[in-house]
């Protein structure tokens, strides 16, 4: 791991900058399989499929049969942990309710929002290392909350073309109308152009490796909505000297087991403490299973040292991290001051893993610094809101002279006779 001790901030861009994933060299392949899918449909998933997930398909769909099956195969205590994960989520995204108001601007001019969900959507699920039906939960069920008509599932299948029985059983806890075998770039242009077997979509939610990356960036240019733009996952964990040190290497490992492009950061303003958690995280590292995974993650992880909180809070917000953690004596006091991040974790006792599953809270956050101008998924996501207005004669009369003299000024002269003809009315009504 790492270490940097009282780094200058003329330094501090270079020293937070993430690796930069170059998809530049995936962009042709994207387009390519995205243009067959797009031409052949159906055919070439199964195609895609067979090269990529090495699997023989006759059918895209997930069987009723399948869900039962699946269903059979997820053991009670699993069952029920996600089942209580789905409580939590449900009441935390159902609080997200937009209440509408109508607002009168001035006399005879009243104007409201109504939230209206997106009929259509899709939610991607990886496959790779480990099968991700915490991800289910969170994208599927802020989607029924929401109302919206069809939620479409997409997610690679084993060798034997069978989906991991955890995902069918979260999907069905969640409230997903359809699943469908297909991983990878072919998944991503099925749900935005639709087959004949996957309906197109409106919006497109749900994480992947950099080519599903930069096939949801390719499609959204022009096909279909997505959540937002997303890279490699990412902790900080900003601590004091009262921190725990075993806790902070745990959630350190934590993230570090995504994946080797995982970023990991500590940022503390105690020397001292930096020597305790190297050395947790050493002897907690030892006996994981996906170790290898997480030591190359922490190969590129920094451990930095600042002066005070002040400045701790600084660098923080300039690195915008997907998941902050907060281990200080004054913890809500130092929240206060957090204006960057993608989800903020209070405390000793909140790792990041509470969040992931099961708290309530939505684990599809802005990576890669986007925390400055994204949020993360939530009821909102699966909205619109239009706005609605009405005029009355009274209004008409109240800021039609005004929407004239905008028109003319911009020169747009069949703005401002719209405006123009209804004045006009009023005026011989009234004579």
């Amino acid at each position: 791991m790492n270490v940097i001790q009282y780094p200058k901030r003329e330094d501090w861009d270079g020293l937070l900058k993430r690796p930069v994933m170059n998809v530049d060299t995936l962009r042709e392949t994207v387009r390519r399989v995205l243009d067959d899918v797009k031409a052949r449909g159906d055919q070439a998933v199964k195609d895609y499929e067979r090269q990529f997930d090495h699997v023989e398909l006759e059918s895209l769909a997930v069987t009723e049969e399948e869900m039962e099956e699946a269903a059979s195969l997820v053991s009670p205590e699993l069952k029920q942990a996600l089942e209580l994960a789905h409580d939590n989520i449900y009441k935390f995204h159902a609080s997200q309710h937009f209440e509408a108001e109508k607002v009168k601007v001035c006399a005879g001019v009243t104007c409201w929002q109504k939230a209206i969900p997106i009929e259509k959507v899709g939610l991607y699920i990886p496959g790779g290392t480990a099968p991700l039906f915490s991800t289910v939960l969170m994208l599927a069920t802020p989607a029924k909350i929401a109302g919206c008509r069809d939620i479409v599932l997409c997610t690679p299948p084993n060798r034997e073309g069978k989906v991991h029985p955890a995902i069918l059983y979260a999907a069905r806890v969640a409230g997903v109308n359809r699943i469908f075998k297909a991983g990878g770039v072919q998944a991503v242009g099925a749900m935005a152009y639709g087959t004949e077997s996957v309906p197109k979509v409106y919006k497109i939610f749900g994480p992947g490796n950099q080519y599903v990356m930069a096939a949801k960036q390719q499609v959204s240019l022009h096909d279909v909505a997505i959540d937002m733009p997303a890279g490699p996952s990412e902790v900080e964990v900003l601590a004091d000297g009262t921190a725990n040190p075993v806790f902070v290497a745990a959630d350190l490992l934590s993230q570090a087991e995504h994946g080797a492009d995982s970023q990991v950061l500590l940022v503390t303003t105690d020397e001292a403490l930096v020597d305790k958690v190297q050395a947790e995280v050493e002897r907690q590292l030892a006996v994981l299973p996906r170790k290898e995974i997480a030591a190359k993650s922490l190969a590129s992880s920094k451990l930095v040292v600042v002066r005070d909180m002040e400045e701790a809070l600084e660098m923080t917000n300039r690195y915008a991290p997907e998941h902050l953690i907060i281990q200080t004596a004054d913890y809500r006091q130092v929240a206060e001051g957090v204006v960057n991040a993608g989800s903020v974790f209070l405390g000793p006792y909140t790792t990041e893993s509470a969040g992931d599953y099961a708290s309530g809270t939505n684990h599809t956050l802005p990576t890669n610094g986007y925390a400055v101008a994204y949020n993360g998924v939530n009821l909102d996501s699966y909205h619109r809101k239009v706005t609605f207005q009405e005029l009355t004669p009274e209004g008409v009369r109240a800021i039609g002279p005004a929407v004239e003299l905008l028109a003319a000024g911009e020169q747009l002269d069949a703005h401002r006779n719209a405006m123009a003809v209804r004045l006009e009315s009023l005026n011989l009504k009234t004579e």
